[in-house]
């Protein structure tokens, strides 16, 4: 359970520090001149939109390494750090590809005649509720070998942390700390990269350490 929880933070932070995923908040945040509270509400909204899609989807991935860990031994021993493994290594070698996450156009929002909150909140919101993480997911067969715990223990996780951090993240964006998507951009173009290595290191962490 420990290298659950720990190999759940990494994931969850890796993800919430994709650029992509908080500057077109603020971007549209500023443009609409909306309050601090907006922002974050707005942020709020979004962020958990985008990581319940995920979690949905997890959940069944959890469910089959559930039911399989029930019948066949060898799923928690081997099968599971096997599959996060293999997984850590597609994931390095599709790194230069476009990445699974599409950049929402904070211009195209906003453009034209005014918009009112709800239709920008609703817009953005579907369009992250559609764009998953996949990274995570591989994560969930490992959760779901330890049962309904470890399925509802990673996707807690995964929830507060993402949101709290992309709270965070646009509201020092909108503070004026600018030089913050400069150094976070490396993450952008490098998320199959880094997260493909966090899934290697925890499936070997997983097959040799029993916590």
């Amino acid at each position: 359970m420990i290298q659950l929880i720990i190999g759940g933070l990494a994931l969850s932070t890796i993800h919430a520090l994709i650029p992509n995923h908080w500057i077109p908040i603020v971007a549209i945040s500023k443009s609409e001149k909306w309050s601090r509270r907006e922002a974050i509400e707005f942020t709020f909204i979004i962020g958990a939109a985008h990581t319940i899609s995920s979690i949905m989807i997890g959940i069944v991935i959890g469910l089959i390494g559930y039911k399989l860990s029930e019948t066949l031994s060898f799923i928690t021993n081997i099968a599971a750090p096997l599959i996060l493994i293999i997984l850590g290594i597609i994931f390095v070698i599709l790194n230069k590809s476009h990445h699974h996450h599409k950049t929402i156009n904070s211009k195209v929002i906003t453009e034209g005649s005014k918009r009112s909150k709800f239709a920008i909140i609703s817009t953005m919101g579907i369009a992250m509720f559609f764009s998953p993480c996949l990274e995570i997911e591989a994560y969930y067969f490992t959760a779901g070998a330890l049962g309904w715990m470890g399925i509802v223990t990673l996707s807690i996780i995964y929830l507060f942390v993402t949101v709290f951090i992309m709270i965070i993240l646009v509201d020092l964006s909108r503070k004026g700390i600018d030089k913050l998507n400069i150094k976070l951009h490396f993450f952008e173009h490098n998320e199959k990269a880094i997260a493909g290595v966090v899934l290697i290191v925890l499936g070997i962490f997983t097959y040799f350490v029993k916590l």
